[in-house]
């Protein structure tokens, strides 16, 4: 539970500051001098949310009583299905067929590339420890 509460405040806070950075970045390089304050909300609570669920979601990779097949496959339905979601109803991704297709492979795509990135990493890590169990 402290770990739950630890990684909700880490992105929760991590949301919060990628809807500010945007929202700067739209004013001062979109030369958006005037802000929507309905749109701002609701961008700004969907960015928390995104980062509220990403860092959460994780924790199912330390459910050791799963397969490392079940964890990917209840965190890749948790995120996708919250992410689709959150995007459809705050108007992230348009609702039409050539959207659809191109975010779900942008999302597919940038999914295989962290579980990957994370899971070459953290067996790299193993191989270390069982040389280093070795030398004792």
């Amino acid at each position: 539970m402290k770990t739950f509460l630890f990684r909700s405040m880490i992105g929760i806070f991590f949301g919060a500051f990628l809807a500010v950075a945007i929202t700067n970045c739209a004013v001062y390089f979109g030369g958006q001098e005037l802000l929507d304050g309905e749109t701002f909300l609701k961008n700004s609570l969907g960015s928390i949310f995104c980062g509220w669920f990403f860092t959460v979601s994780p924790l199912y990779f330390e459910l050791k009583n799963l397969r490392l097949s079940q964890q990917t496959a209840l965190h890749f339905m948790t995120v996708t299905i919250l992410y689709f979601s959150l995007s459809f109803w705050i108007g992230w991704i348009p609702l039409h067929l050539k959207s659809i297709l191109f975010f779900s492979g942008m999302f597919l795509t940038t999914y295989a590339i962290i579980w990957l990135s994370f899971y070459f990493y953290f067996k790299n890590i193993a191989k270390k420890l069982n040389q280093d169990l070795e030398n004792i």
